[in-house]
């Protein structure tokens, strides 16, 4: 005897659910936030290399205009974070970033031995780097702004400014190499952020705590 149409039909999976063996990590609107800040960061880093690296500097030359790429990519930064609060998805996992719990101190203990510790949708370092990366692109426009408008401040907030922000930058791209080397480590991740799901057996042995 076959099924009643409309049995079928809710037999059958939604189109736009994961397969079965992979869970949603990451919605439309996420990945878009993502990807639009991992490129105005690469402009800022790449533009920032060519003005304070004489090598680069000569292969590229025509300075001012890329001291207009790096004001402006800098200046644009947040607002693919600030456009991407209108998804609730994207609020709370902000909401988890920002959270720290008892198993996330486990974790950290666990990592600095070499092993795996709990975690859930996002593990401690996650969490950390995500904290650190906000900071640091605040004070990053803000010591852009002094260093870009200088009719508007005096000349040791000038001075100051400049200082932050160079020795910040660097640092800064000493910390994005490694985000990038450890995001190289892991195609699951990557795949993730690509597509919006991961597989299930990966969730499972590396986000124990997390409940899609």
């Amino acid at each position: 005897m076959s099924p009643r149409p409309d049995t079928a039909a809710r037999q059958q999976p939604s189109p736009s659910s994961p397969p079965s063996d992979r869970v949603r990590r990451f919605t439309r609107a996420e990945r878009w936030v993502h990807r639009t800040t991992a490129a105005l960061m690469g402009v800022c880093v790449a533009t920032a290399a060519c003005l304070y690296l004489p090598e680069f500097a000569e292969l590229v030359g025509r300075r001012d205009l890329v001291v207009r790429l790096h004001e402006w990519a800098g200046l644009l930064l947040p607002l693919p974070l600030l456009a991407g609060l209108a998804s609730r998805a994207l609020r709370a996992d902000l909401g988890r970033l920002n959270r720290f719990g008892p198993h996330d101190g486990t974790w950290l203990r666990e990592a600095l031995r070499g092993r795996r510790g709990p975690a859930g949708k996002f593990n401690a370092g996650q969490k950390i780097y995500a904290s650190w990366l906000a900071g640091a692109t605040l004070v990053m426009l803000g010591t852009g702004l002094v260093m870009w408008f200088t009719h508007l401040t005096p000349l040791m907030w000038r001075t100051s400014a400049t200082f932050v922000h160079d020795w910040l930058a660097l640092t800064l791209g000493v910390v994005l190499a490694g985000h990038i080397g450890m995001a190289l480590r892991d195609p699951e991740s990557r795949t993730g952020l690509r597509t919006g799901t991961v597989d299930r057996a990966w969730a499972e042995r590396e986000h124990e705590l997390w409940r899609p």
